[in-house]
């Protein structure tokens, strides 16, 4: 019985051992080659649906970009999900380095705007303070005119399309019927309205009879040349925010969007979830897809080496603030030639409006800062306004007060120069920014060099291919996107800022030849001194003793010069000035009056009697 057994036994023994090893082989296999490890990085990426993973991998996949012999966890549909999420993230890594230098542009853009119209308020007020102080009778008048044209101004600074010249000669055409009739005729300021006939000739004629002499035109260069860099370099900062906003949105090709995919993820088809791709393949696969964006970098180097020289051109000498501070002595200047010059005005004046007024009446100085200038000798009523730039001279007196407008507000204590400083600062560190984009997507944990890394086909240990270079001219060597065409938005992108380059150049000839403050040397004002100033601490008042000196310092050099402001052939009176009384009068003059010496050789006599 036992025998009979046995013999059975043994005879199904073998089969029930070769079934259990060839079952746990399959076990193991299945479980070797699971797509467990793909299906979790998709899900974590967000790469798409988790449906579109298979379990297992499958042998008879038709792939078109994830290509290799072998099973592999990949299906045409998780291709689709990949592209979509490899152009998502590459532009999300794009964004993160353009958004530095975006918000650069755009924040001090903004700080330069706010520290223009602090420059602007500040001179705004301090004219306005001599119309109210010192010509109390054209406040009225001419107070919505000072406004009028600050904001011109402040418009031609923003960028808009408008004139310095046209807004300081409009300026004043409009107050020169007030001046007329309150400075010098004031008796017929009742015959005449601002609305009158009689006014709007007299606003006509204002530039042919040339009533303030030189200054509106010496005034409307000398702030057209200074805020003409200010106003390019607003325009300069919105052109480099359109670069940026341009080379943020760009589409990547086709031919990009493949190698991508085969870099970051064809690893995943094997399921080699965690390998990085090797250095030198992803500065390929980066310079291929950013070829037209690499095409940028010569253009935006010399775009900023032309903001570089126009912020120095603006802040270098503080020649902006000094050009806005110097308004009031031009506007007070300007009328002190038209009550110097009263009866020459009123003799054409009538001939061409046919105002009989008389003998002018009033002719005197009505304050200090009038007196001091009652003094000056003047060419009168000169058809020709000089054309020089601001004179040494007036930069020299104005220096002591460049402090005065240096910051914008109490709580922000930084001069446009301190701010201009700050931006080159950081400009400095974007020079190359568009050479430089693909090595710093092909940075940190973003990709390997070490002894095993993804070269696109396979794990390896060095990338053998050939490492290119940036720019279309060289993706023809490119072994790993091809790079069939330029994209056509950052070609036009390209051409407007070298547009830009070209056309700021030609009208700012000279700027190439613009000091750097390093080569300036320490002689500068620093913005960083204590040289703050508020108005409450009397920078901002009537200024007389301040405007006296001034103008004493322009009437003796005009003197001893014998020229005209800002000409150069001597100084020739054809007509003699008209008699005008002067108030106080010169220092010699006072000198020369007998109980003066009276009082000094008494002086000296009591001196030598102590000793």
């Amino acid at each position: 019985m036992s025998q009979g057994v046995c013999p059975r036994v043994t005879s199904y023994g073998p089969f029930w051992i070769l079934s259990t090893v060839i079952f746990a082989l399959s076990v193991i296999d299945v479980d070797t080659y699971s797509c467990h490890e793909v299906r979790t990085a998709f899900q974590l990426r967000q790469v798409g649906p988790l449906h579109r993973v298979p379990e297992t991998p499958g042998t008879d996949v038709d792939l078109l970009v994830c290509k290799h012999q072998g099973p592999s966890c990949c299906t045409r549909k998780m291709e689709e999900s990949y592209q979509l999420a490899v152009k998502r993230e590459t532009l999300h890594n794009i964004h993160s380095y353009s958004y530095e230098l975006e918000h650069l542009i755009s924040r001090h853009s903004d700080a330069f705007q706010d520290m223009f119209q602090y420059l602007l308020s500040f001179s705004q007020g301090h004219l306005s303070s001599l119309f109210e102080g010192t010509y109390s009778t054209l406040s009225r008048n001419a107070l919505p005119h000072v406004n009028q044209l600050f904001s011109s101004l402040s418009l031609y600074l923003r960028g808009a399309n408008v004139s310095v010249e046209v807004a300081i000669h409009q300026f004043f055409n409009n107050i020169f019927p007030y001046v007329y009739t309150q400075l010098i005729n004031p008796g017929i300021e009742g015959s005449m309205m601002a609305g009158s006939e009689m006014a709007d000739c007299l606003r006509m004629i204002r530039q042919d009879v040339n009533p303030f002499g030189p200054h509106p035109a010496v005034m409307a260069q000398e702030l057209a040349e200074a805020m003409g860099t200010g106003r390019q370099l607003s325009l300069a900062l919105d052109e480099g925010l359109e670069v940026m906003n341009a080379t943020g949105n760009f589409s990547l090709s086709r031919e990009c969007v493949k190698g991508l995919v085969k870099m970051v993820y064809c690893s995943h088809c094997r399921g080699l979830t965690l390998i990085k791709p090797c250095v030198g393949y992803c500065l390929n696969v980066m310079r291929g897809c950013l070829a037209s964006v690499s095409e940028l970098d010569q253009p935006w180097r010399r775009y900023t080496s032309l903001l570089e020289q126009l912020t120095h051109a603006m802040a270098g000498h503080h020649s902006l603030e000094l050009a806005l501070l110097g308004v009031r002595g031009h506007i007070n200047e300007a009328l002190l030639y038209a009550q110097l010059h009263g009866p020459l005005i009123t003799a054409t004046v009538d001939k061409v409006c046919g105002l009989s007024t008389g003998e002018p009446t009033g002719m005197q100085p009505t304050s200090p800062e009038v007196t001091t200038l009652a003094m000056t000798s003047y060419n009168p009523l000169p058809s020709a306004a000089p054309s020089q730039p601001l004179p040494e001279h007036r930069l020299m007196r104005l220096a002591h007060l460049s402090s005065l407008p240096l910051k914008p507000s109490k709580n922000n204590k930084h001069s446009l120069r301190t701010l201009s400083r700050e931006f080159l600062m950081y400009l400095q560190r974007y020079k190359s920014f568009f050479a430089a984009l693909p090595e710093m997507l092909c940075e940190g944990d973003n990709v390997v060099d070490d002894s095993t890394c993804w070269s696109g086909d396979d794990v390896v240990e060095s990338y053998t291919g050939r490492v290119v270079g940036n720019g279309l001219h060289a993706q023809r060597q490119n072994p790993e996107v091809k790079v069939r065409t330029p994209n056509p938005t950052l070609a036009e992108v390209k051409e407007r800022l070298e547009r830009f380059n070209k056309e700021t150049h030609e009208r700012f000839p000279k700027l190439g030849q613009v000091e750097t403050w390093e080569e300036l040397g320490s002689g500068e004002i620093d913005e960083g001194s204590t040289t703050d100033c508020d108005d409450e601490d009397g920078c901002q008042a009537s200024g007389d003793g301040q405007d006296k000196t001034s103008h004493t310092d322009v009437s003796n050099e005009r003197k001893s010069n014998g020229r005209q402001p800002g000409g150069d052939s001597p100084y020739e009176s054809p007509v003699k000035p008209p008699s005008v009384r002067v108030v106080g009068g010169s220092l010699s003059a006072i000198w020369m009056r007998p109980w003066t010496l009276v009082l000094l050789l008494t002086a000296l006599c009591f001196q030598w009697a102590l000793f």
